[in-house]
Order: structure tokens, then C-alpha cells, then sequence
């Protein structure tokens, strides 16, 4: 059995200029299509990720919570099960239009975003295929199986799409570093004999 590890992303999030409306309406994009990212930097090499335009196309999206930095210590503040976060693929990406739950929690976050302390969105996602171009250290996601969360976010790893998740680069970098050190040992390997 393949395993399946879920990765995070972020975007830009703003609140919905839907003045007429008393309820707390925030809309963005949780991913952006097309972009390269520099997901990381190691040994001076930069590596980058690209989500492939059709990287939704057969995803489940079909009951995602809208939550603060992914926490499940915080309160689901919208869900599309219930159809108070509606998310929608265009050209750029899946975007998304939350009405933000009126309790203390969906007000300090819409109150926030309305400030522009918090800007940026993230994704918790689990790939389905995916490709890599070794000459320019590029990962390409071709296909997204499921998309777990949509978050607001106050801390974005990376420009343009704003890819976030302190924890899930952690362990990439480690890996990246010791897959590094791998090939780096086969090469003085060979070079003893």
C-alpha cells in the first residue's frame, strides 16, 4: 500500500467586499496554479514546487472545515459539508469564499483579516502523482488526491502562492539533507575504488 503524507500550501486571503452582507464573508485563494514556489533552500541549492493546472481535476474536495493555521485545537469556523465555504477551481487556482461562524473565534479572525494582520491562506492536501526534474530541482504536482483543510494563516513560508507549514518543511529539509549526504557517500564511495 502507497502512503500518503498530507502536505500543506498557502495563499492570499481577503475579506469580501460584500458590504450589504452583516455576516463575515472572507474570500482568496487557497492555492494558486502554475507558480513556481521555493519550498526550500539547502547547500545552496534552491528547491521549488509547482501545482500543475490540472492538480484538482478528480480531487475530494467534498468535505473540507476552513480553520486558523490548520489547528484542530481551534474551532471550525465554515465547512463546505454545511455550505458556508464554497470552493470553486478557476484559471488560477481553487478559490474560496468562507462566512466565517459568529462566535469569538470567527470574529478575532475576520477582525484580523480585516486589519490585514492575517493575509494568507494555506491548504492541507495529500498528493496523488507528481513528477520531478532533477536538473532544476523542481517538484511538480500532477494530481491532488484529497484536500483536507483550508486555512487562514499569519505565518507564510513563501512569496507568490505563500506556502505555509513550518512543521511540514521541517521534515522535508531533513529529508532533502540527508538524501543530499546519500549521494554525497556513493560519490566518495566511488571514488575509493
Amino acid at each position: 500500500m502507497a502512503q500518503t503524507n498530507k502536505e500543506i500550501r498557502s495563499a492570499v486571503v481577503v475579506v469580501n467586499s460584500e458590504l450589504d452582507s452583516p455576516e463575515m464573508i472572507v474570500a482568496g485563494y487557497a492555492l494558486v496554479f502554475e507558480q513556481s514556489a521555493v519550498i526550500c533552500e539547502y547547500d545552496g541549492i534552491q528547491y521549488k514546487e509547482i501545482i500543475d493546472k490540472d492538480a484538482l481535476v478528480g480531487a475530494d474536495i467534498s468535505d473540507v472545515p476552513f480553520k486558523y493555521n490548520h489547528s484542530n485545537d481551534f474551532l471550525v469556523l465554515a465547512r463546505t459539508r454545511n455550505k458556508t465555504l464554497e470552493l470553486t477551481t478557476d484559471n488560477m487556482g481553487l478559490k474560496i469564499r468562507a462566512i466565517l461562524a459568529d462566535v469569538t473565534a470567527g470574529r478575532d479572525l475576520y477582525k484580523l483579516i480585516q486589519r490585514g494582520d492575517i493575509d494568507k491562506m494555506s491548504f492541507a492536501f495529500t498528493v496523488g502523482n507528481e513528477s520531478y526534474d532533477s536538473a532544476t530541482h523542481t517538484r511538480r504536482i500532477l494530481k491532488i488526491d484529497k484536500v483536507y483543510d483550508v486555512s487562514a494563516v499569519d505565518t507564510p513560508a513563501y512569496d507568490g502562492t505563500s506556502i505555509s507549514a513550518r512543521n511540514y518543511f521541517a521534515t522535508q529539509i531533513e529529508g532533502e539533507k540527508k538524501a543530499k549526504e546519500q549521494i554525497r557517500r556513493k560519490k566518495l564511495l566511488l571514488m575509493t575504488y
